[in-house]
């Protein structure tokens, strides 16, 4: 029975050895990959704007930046950890920093105007549009909300929504979804040190239980065979 209990020691601390390992070498990737976002981050040189207070500011304003987060947070949903904006490090390189920008960028094309010029008369769903110079106010409208038939709306979304905004959105976003699997990744080490650490416990306490009771049955035998031990009389 012993031996059994310490053969079953043995194998719990050779997987909780082999989960130690594992976090080890997922630590590691990990580490690259925070490295590797960092540099793109430094090559970037994207940072956020702060004023001598610490608070945010967008062109100036403490309402600009207080506008943007209200759209990142209350109209796109999205969770800003806000520590993660440090004005010691204005730099955007996390998940809450990137998010940011983008709404920034979201913010000012969806509360902007676009000038479209018609260089001749166009009709449009029983509408004339006289030649001339016209001010079109996005109000909100992302791509899809637009008309793109309209001779006015149809020249606005592509200038509002241009390929550069596009662009803008899709790098930042690898930029969130990488920091927000890198900080997975980081839970997901902590989950495989916590599990080598209850292997390795468990199988410790195995061979010491085992071995334990080796000793007091050891112990007990040399008692019981040694004659100077006294013995009850009947």
């Amino acid at each position: 029975m012993m031996r059994r209990l310490r053969l079953l020691g043995i194998a719990l601390l050779a997987v909780g050895l082999g989960f130690f390992v594992a976090s080890g070498i997922a630590y590691t990737r990990i580490q690259a990959g925070y490295d590797s976002l960092q540099a793109f981050s430094d090559a970037q040189n994207v940072t956020l704007s702060y004023n001598d207070d610490g608070q945010l500011i967008d062109r100036g304003t403490t309402e600009g930046a207080d506008a943007i987060m209200a759209l990142l947070t209350d109209d796109w949903n999205y969770p800003v950890k806000m520590a993660d904006l440090d004005p010691n490090d204005p730099l955007v390189n996390t998940a809450s920093e990137y998010m940011f920008q983008m709404a920034t960028i979201g913010y000012h094309v969806l509360n902007g105007t676009q000038t479209v010029t018609l260089a001749e008369p166009v009709e449009y769903n029983g509408e004339t549009y006289a030649a001339g110079t016209y001010e079109f106010d996005v109000a909100g409208r992302y791509w899809t909300d637009f008309d793109r038939k309209n001779p006015i709306e149809g020249p606005a979304r592509s200038q509002a929504w241009s390929g550069t905004v596009h662009g803008l959105f899709g790098e930042l976003g690898v930029g969130v979804v990488t920091h927000s699997v890198l900080q997975m990744g980081l839970g997901l080490v902590g989950i495989l040190a916590g599990l080598g650490l209850v292997f390795g416990f468990t199988g410790g306490g195995l061979m010491w239980v085992a071995k334990s009771d080796t000793f007091d049955s050891l112990a007990h035998r040399l008692v019981e065979n040694d004659p100077a031990t006294p013995r009850a009389t009947v």
